[in-house]
């Protein structure tokens, strides 16, 4: 197996994207967290002392996504075209489940700045609440939507 991060000499390295076409890029990740329902309801009715969480989730999702390329060591810092963040509430659970898009016209894709702004986003909510509750559990990052590049469109309903 070709291993694209080693050179010919097992050396690390980041993948010359220089040969391939810009394409229109997307990506889409989620994950959860559920927590002790003391904690959905402070952050429910913004009664949390360091402030508005799902706010400030949003915000430290949105850095995640441009800071992957710091984070990251393989990964290219990329030009961004967009980025949004939806948090649902899942009373269910109780807990919250966070979205991440992210968007460019480029060589490479956008899979790991969508799955770096949810796990930033989520640890943002667990640290925002960690005083109520320690026993949070952050699950299920993963890739719902790609699209653009050579490898085409996946989707996780159609698996």
């Amino acid at each position: 197996m070709n291993l694209t991060h080693l050179d010919d000499k097992n050396r690390p390295k980041m993948v010359d994207v220089s040969a391939k076409d810009d394409t229109s890029r997307v990506a889409v990740a989620s994950g959860t967290i559920s927590m002790s329902q003391e904690a959905f309801d402070a952050i429910i009715s913004n009664n949390t002392k360091k402030g508005p969480v799902l706010q400030t989730a949003v915000i430290a999702a949105i850095q995640g996504v441009k800071k992957t390329s710091d984070l990251i060591p393989m990964c290219h810092p990329l030009l961004l075209s967009g980025i949004n963040c939806d948090i649902e509430e899942v009373p269910s659970l109780p807990g919250f489940k966070l979205y991440v898009t992210a968007k460019l016209n480029g060589q490479t894709g956008v899979e790991m700045e969508a799955l770096t702004g949810v796990s930033v986003g989520l640890l943002t909510i667990y640290d925002m609440v960690k005083a109520i509750d320690k026993s949070m559990i952050i699950s299920e990052v993963q890739l719902e939507h790609k699209s653009g590049g050579k490898t085409g469109t996946f989707d996780r309903k159609d698996m």
